[in-house]
Formats: structure tokens, sequence, C-alpha cells
């Protein structure tokens, strides 16, 4: 197996990690809290962003603003409805508006194991695809399709590409922690 096999599942690790940073609020809007929460719309549960065009007026305040009026409410509703986040949003017939709260103390540091959460999440998520990839090389081995050399290159190589997505990962979130800390 090849190294690049195996960078994309790591990588994909990373993008899934970035992906849920977006979602965790930090006390500014940000339009990207929004992209986890779906509407009922049609009978199936729709993406918000497919809905309507979502845009920060100010640090405090997200404006969303539907593709078709008549999904106003619905959208509303799901979003007030989203109780990771705790919004509550108001609408004047034709654009909601979502004031987003300051956080306190306490939310900060609720916020902050949220995050603690994701990073233990990924790195078992990488735990589970370097045992993976270990176990595959080994049968290799056993089977002569790879020497033992082979793989213990393999095995070095993807503890190197395991520490490097740890590291980047850390990174975002003393990065995000730092955000979310900042009052």
């Amino acid at each position: 197996m090849s190294s690049h096999a195996f960078d994309d599942k790591f990588d994909s690790v990373e993008i899934r990690f970035i992906d849920e940073l977006k979602k965790i609020r930090t006390g500014r809007a940000n339009a990207s809290i929004l992209d986890g929460v779906k509407a009922e719309v049609y009978g199936q549960l729709t993406p918000i962003i497919h809905l309507a065009t979502v845009s920060v007026l100010d640090a405090q305040t997200l404006q969303v603003s539907p593709f078709d009026p008549s999904n106003l409410s619905v959208i509303s509703a799901a979003v007030r409805n989203s109780q990771s986040l705790g919004l509550n949003p108001a609408d004047d017939g034709r654009v909601i508006r979502i004031p987003i709260p300051p956080m306190t103390t306490e939310r900060r540091q609720t916020v902050v194991k949220q995050v603690r959460e994701k990073v233990e999440e990924a790195n078992i998520a990488m735990r589970n695809i370097r045992h993976d990839l270990i176990k595959h090389a080994k049968q290799q081995e056993k089977s002569k399709d790879m020497s033992e050399d082979e793989l213990k290159k393999f095995e070095k190589s993807v503890d190197e590409k395991l520490n490097q997505i740890k590291s980047n990962i850390s990174q975002l979130a003393q990065e995000k922690e730092a955000e979310i800390m900042k009052v």
C-alpha cells in the first residue's frame, strides 16, 4: 500500500474536524454556525444553506434571507429548535435576524469542553485508521506480499502522518479555544 493511499484517510479526519469546529459558536456572528441546521421543507430535511442566503450583518447578528419566502417560519423554527446553538431568531416577514448573544464564562467553558470532545473524536478516528492500516499491512507481510522491512517502513510512515495530523488538530483546537475564551 502506498503512503498516498492512507494520506486521504487521515486528511479526511482533519477536514471533518475543521467542519465540526465551524459549527461551534464563539459569541461572534459567523454564517457557518448554521451549516448543520436543517429545516423540513417539501417533506424532507434540507440544510438551511440550500434554502436561504446566510450573511453576517455585524459582529452580533446573522441575517437569513430565504429564497422562497414561504419557508421563512420553517427556517426560523429550525434555528430556534437547534438546542446546541441556543439562538432565538426573529423575522419581519421577509428576512430572519438572529442575534448572537454574548457568551457567559460558564458557557465559554462548556464550549471549550465541546472542542476537546471533538479533538478526542478525531483522535479515536485516527487510531482506528492506524489500526486498520497496520492490520492490513501485517496481513500482507504474513502472505509474503510485503517484506518485514517494508512493513516497518510502512508503520513508520503511517505514524509520521498520524502525528502530523494530530499536531494540526491540536493547533486548530488551541486557536479555537483562544477565540472562545476571548471576551
